[in-house]
């Protein structure tokens, strides 16, 4: 169970560290276009995240 909790949490931080990555660009106007999305995209996957370890921990708990 801890290895599937730690392969989720791996995961998720590779996705937003891939998204990050992705979102730089050397063209100037995609970069002011993409600026406000890549705020969005981060606080999406720390919610998810979030989420994500709450549900792990109540499923352990009620477990």
């Amino acid at each position: 169970m801890a290895f599937a909790v730690i392969l989720i949490i791996v995961l998720a931080i590779l996705a937003l560290v891939g998204t990050i990555f992705a979102a730089k660009d050397t063209e100037v106007r995609y970069g002011e276009n993409t600026k406000s999305n890549i705020g969005r995209l981060t606080a999406i996957y720390a919610v998810v995240i979030l989420l994500s370890i709450l549900v792990i921990g109540a499923y352990i708990f009620i477990k």
